[in-house]
């Protein structure tokens, strides 16, 4: 496989390939296979981002009018959970003249509208579903065979995987989904976890969930269970994400929702800063001591502030100086602001800052109206 090299810290990442594309080249094999009758070891498949791998084929079974192989997940230098899995693909003769997809063991099944498929079905998603489809009936085509196929995709291993995987909270019982919309994994890859958040807010809308709940990670979880007693499994963790799974919010109708975040992360909000990580920016520091300036600190509290290294030791000066219940009510202003302006004003929007260590901080007018 040949693909341009993606750089992190100096250092080259190998890109890998879906389960989508493994899928793929199993199940052409197998249909390679069936239909001349001779072992085939390696095959090649274009993805849909135009580039080619040539995959080793393994486990084959052959039996007279069934052929089951695999094809091993590689996700390059990407921290997956599948890299190293078998996945197969059982080719089996029918009869008529159709070619039928299913899912096997260890590929989940939806439970839950919302997904691109229907209840009931394999979780193949859309583009793999399409490769595994002309991939075999491209070597129908090349041998002149014109009868029914049968094709069913097996990841036995990803029963396990399942479990430690959103794919359950997602409507998707029994195993992991065929996934890939390039065909090609990238590693260190944002877009994939933003899909994923992504799609689990739109599942919770397709199940009826009028109020969104986001929180960026398990403080804030954790935070929804023991204080506010809200079912964890009814929120979203947008990790650092908050806009773009705002953006998702307005795009699927959502008119209610509710924030909950550690000040840690949800102080960035209030200088409009929408992507939390601290690659791309901090400014903590900067934020509360513009806002104790606001509410009149002196100039020993805010050169404290200013040295300080955490949020939590930020608060402690404040609160000693007697300035915090202003300072976090500005903040907390100042973040409804930006998020309103982010959502529009026909969203209802609530927000609650908290600290492990000193509770609840702040919070905007009518948010205990959506708890």
């Amino acid at each position: 496989m040949e693909t341009t090299p993606l750089v992190h810290k100096r250092k080259k990442l190998r890109s890998g390939y879906t389960t989508g594309s493994c899928a793929a080249a199993a199940a052409k094999a197998a249909t390679s296979m069936l239909l001349e009758g001779a072992i085939v070891n390696q095959v090649s498949l274009l993805t849909p981002k135009g580039v080619t791998l040539h995959l080793t084929i393994e486990d084959i079974s052959m039996e007279k009018d069934s052929i089951r192989c695999a094809v091993r997940k590689d996700s390059g230098d990407d921290p997956d959970v599948t890299n190293g899995i078998l996945v197969y693909a059982v080719v089996r003769r029918v009869q008529g003249n159709q070619i039928t997809l299913d899912g096997g063991i260890g590929v989940g099944r939806v439970t839950l509208p919302g997904l691109w498929q229907k209840i009931g079905e394999a979780a193949i998603n859309k583009v793999p579903r399409l490769m595994i489809l002309q991939e075999v009936a491209s070597v129908c085509e090349q041998k002149g065979y014109d009868g029914g196929l049968d094709v069913i995709i097996e990841i036995p291993e990803g029963i396990e995987i399942a479990r430690r995987t959103f794919n359950p909270r997602l409507g998707i019982e029994g195993g992991i989904s065929v996934l890939g919309t390039t065909g090609i994994v990238e590693p260190m890859s944002e877009s994939a976890l933003i899909d994923s958040i992504a799609l689990e807010i739109r599942v919770k809308k397709a199940n009826g969930q009028e109020i969104l709940i986001l929180t960026p990670g398990n403080y804030g979880a954790d935070f929804l269970k023991e204080t506010l007693h809200i079912d964890i499994n009814k929120a979203v963790k947008c990790s650092n994400y908050v806009g773009e799974a705002l953006d998702t919010a307005v795009e699927v109708g959502y008119k209610k929702i509710l924030m909950v975040g550690h000040v840690g992360k949800f102080v960035k909000l209030a200088a409009g800063i929408m992507n939390t990580h601290s690659r791309q920016a901090d400014a903590r520091m900067e934020i509360f001591l513009a806002n104790a300036a606001l509410e009149g600190a002196n100039l020993e509290t805010l050169q404290a502030i200013e040295k300080a290294i955490t949020t939590d030791e930020m608060i402690f000066i404040l609160k000693q100086a007697g300035y915090l219940e202003g300072v976090l009510e500005r903040i907390t202003n100042r973040i409804q602001f930006y998020v309103q302006h982010r959502v529009g004003t026909d969203i209802k929007i609530g927000i609650m800052v908290f600290s492990v260590e000193y509770g609840l901080l702040g919070q905007t007018e009518g948010t205990e109206d959506l708890i």
